[in-house]
């Protein structure tokens, strides 16, 4: 297909949006519980750090590639903000929540806008 690529990784990224919101929601809702720890779905993190994956090249300057593809849920350790053990910080998460909005509205348009130019390319034919 003429755009596969770029609509398989935006749809990794929705995905990866969508694990990431589920994580910060757990997290604002468990704002008071006591000895909650925060979550944190971490991607680019464990990406940097794999280094055993290696992808198939058929020419040296293709960029390579490493590490997985689906996001991973940290529990970061030590992090107490409360007299009761809970690891919520509300202000961060409040922030997080603002720039996976924008990461995932981002890739919605990007990914419509991969579906409008297939329909053109698609329409045009005729």
């Amino acid at each position: 297909m003429l755009f596969s690529n770029a609509i398989q990784s935006l749809e990794r990224g929705l995905d990866y949006s969508s694990a990431r919101n589920r994580a910060i929601s757990n997290n604002i809702a468990n704002v008071d519980t006591p000895g909650y720890k925060a979550q944190k779905v971490s991607f680019e993190e464990h990406l940097n750090s794999a280094s055993n994956l290696q992808a198939k090249k058929s020419d040296q300057r293709h960029i390579s590639f490493k590490g997985p593809s689906t996001p991973f849920i940290d529990f970061p350790k030590g992090s107490s903000y409360q007299h009761n053990g809970n690891g919520v910080d509300i202000d961060y998460e409040m922030a997080e929540l603002a720039k996976n909005q924008i990461y995932y509205h981002t890739n919605t348009d990007l990914l419509k806008s991969k579906f409008t130019s297939l329909k053109q390319s698609i329409g045009s034919g005729r």
